[in-house]
């Protein structure tokens, strides 16, 4: 059986990780290892591990940068640790971060970290399960969160 790692954070203000968990339960059989650290800079190590330590064939990892410069540049730090992680094991990390000043206001910002959280926990699916299926979508300017931006026609 195929195991998914999830690992969000206590910063982010909407629980990421059990959305993430739901859509991959509602969509697939497979384990599931859920770790939850401080914020987005533990992010790196917490996926590693669950590749090495737990044996996960894929890492979802999620969180919510803040809005400061201060935090933009951790989530820039974050995400250079991630692809290393994703190097050093040679297994995908799908980073899935929400940005607390992407959404105009909280009604939002909710909604947006859980379609977000939901619909890359799809494309983990697909990753692992149904790959022919992320190739039908190549070019068809997919967004998770926000409405898709459809093929550019020329």
């Amino acid at each position: 059986m195929k195991t998914i790692g999830v690992v969000d954070t206590t910063f982010a203000r909407f629980n990421m990780g059990r959305a993430a968990v739901d859509e991959i339960q509602q969509n697939v059989s497979a384990k599931i290892k859920r770790i939850t650290v401080p914020g987005v800079k533990d992010l790196p190590v917490a996926s590693k591990k669950l590749i090495e330590e737990e044996g996960c064939d894929i890492v979802i990892a999620l969180g919510m940068p803040g809005a400061k410069e201060q935090d933009k540049i951790c989530a820039h730090e974050a995400s250079t640790g991630i692809i290393q992680a994703q190097l050093m094991t040679n297994t995908h990390i799908i980073e899935v971060f929400v940005h607390e000043d992407e959404a105009k206001d909280e009604k939002e910002l909710a909604f947006l970290m859980e379609m977000r959280s939901r619909e890359h926990a799809l494309n983990v699916v697909n990753m692992l399960f149904h790959p022919e299926k992320l190739v039908k979508q190549a070019g068809t300017g997919q967004r998770q969160g926000f409405e898709d931006v459809g093929t550019l026609r020329h």
